[in-house]
């Protein structure tokens, strides 16, 4: 389905439901979604938030005949304990096959991540990337940088406090936005600066997708005058 997700054109949900993680999932808008999914008897979602795997949706890239740049579970961490790992192979196997789009996958759960890349088979059009909200979560960017990904990802959102420390060496591409809704959590201007000056230094793509807050919209995205919206540039940047 679309998405209103800026740095994507697509969602991919074969796998849907996660359980909290860390500090960057308090306010998970998966979670609220799925339970007003699941209000509405939307059949994918009768287990709620509960991780949910819909082998039946592994091979929907393949029916997409034009290219599209797709995020790999919007709704779920494809890397989650409870997803056994011959399905995360045969929907890695979907995207190595489905080689005229883009997958953006994006996890938490940089252990197991590391584990299973060995079996992975990381074609070009496979973007892996990280959540990085706090200081305590920097050490996933490093686990990631062991991976064979051609093109490595951190997503800094929501975030949560200044990770000006943080190492961008072997990273492609730096993702940063503000936590949204009525409980959002404030992110400094600071913070935000910092690693679009360490992106400049390296030389990285960086995307800056919003401030956040409770009306998102009206924070907008502009940063000291100027909007962000950068893409790896050895890859299809979104029309």
């Amino acid at each position: 389905m679309g998405t209103k997700i800026e740095w994507t054109e697509e969602t991919w949900n074969p796998v849907t439901g996660c359980t909290k993680f860390s500090a960057g999932c308090e306010h998970c808008y998966a979670a609220v979604f799925a339970r007003r999914l699941q209000a509405m008897k939307c059949p994918r979602y009768e287990n709620g938030f509960k991780v949910t795997v819909h082998r039946d949706l592994f091979d929907k890239p393949l029916k997409w005949k034009n290219p599209k740049m797709v995020f790999v579970n919007s709704m779920s961490d494809l890397f989650h304990k409870d997803v056994p790992d011959e399905d995360i192979l045969s929907i890695f196997a979907t995207m190595n096959a489905a080689s005229q789009h883009t997958f953006q996958v994006l996890t938490k759960r940089s252990k197991r991540l590391v584990k299973l890349s060995s079996k992975i088979n990381w074609t070009s059009n496979i973007w892996m990337g990280v959540s990085v909200e706090n200081k305590e979560a920097i050490q996933r960017c490093e686990d990631l940088k062991t991976t064979g990904a051609q093109i490595k990802f951190v997503s800094a959102e929501p975030l949560l406090e200044s990770i000006s420390n943080i190492n961008l060496d072997g990273i492609d591409w730096l993702i940063v936005g503000g936590e949204s809704g009525s409980q959002s959590r404030a992110m400094e201007e600071s913070w935000v600066i910092e690693l679009r000056d360490l992106a400049k230094e390296k030389n990285i793509p960086f995307f800056f997708k919003q401030w956040g807050g409770k009306n998102k919209k009206k924070s907008g995205s502009m940063l000291q005058g100027h909007e962000y919206k950068q893409y790896p540039k050895t890859k299809k940047s979104k029309k």
